[in-house]
């Protein structure tokens, strides 16, 4: 199997409304993004965190590349015309060496159990030797909720 599509991990959002409350703030600026090679299969509806199996392999290796990932800046979670929509500055590893990149998780590190937000599906493998690898989300954000 492999990262095929994105998605929410649907764990994490049941404990933000159930009666675990759990404390999860997009707008915080310590969620992290760690980039994951073809081989990850995730399961949106089960899977709670990086760090836990799936999330303890297949993350991408190499110089320029910190285990665990880059800390997101910029990030907001914001809601008009009965859509939430959360977003972040794009991000990049400058001078890295990074072979098959397909997916990023973007997890809540500040949390203790490093909870799972969400995977961006990346399309295909991306590479780089000594260069930069960049991802830029999208012009109408990393995800959005229609509520209304």
């Amino acid at each position: 199997m492999a990262i095929t599509a994105s998605g929410l991990y649907v764990a994490t959002f049941v404990d933000v409304l159930d009666t675990t409350q759990l404390a999860l703030d997009l707008d915080l600026e310590t969620h992290k993004v760690a980039l994951f090679t073809s081989s990850l299969t995730p399961n949106y509806t089960t899977d709670t965190a990086y760090g836990v199996a799936p999330y303890n392999a297949n993350e991408v290796s190499g110089t320029g590349y910190t285990n665990g990932g880059a800390t997101l800046t910029g990030t907001t979670f914001t809601g008009a015309a009965g859509v939430a929509t959360f977003d972040a500055n794009d991000v990049s590893w400058t001078t890295s060496t990074i072979t098959g990149a397909r997916g990023a998780l973007i997890y809540a590190d500040a949390l203790a159990g490093n909870n799972a937000i969400v995977m961006v599906h990346l399309g295909s493998d991306y590479s780089t030797s000594a260069g930069t690898l960049a991802i830029t989300w999208n012009a109408a954000g990393i995800f959005a909720l229609t509520l209304a």
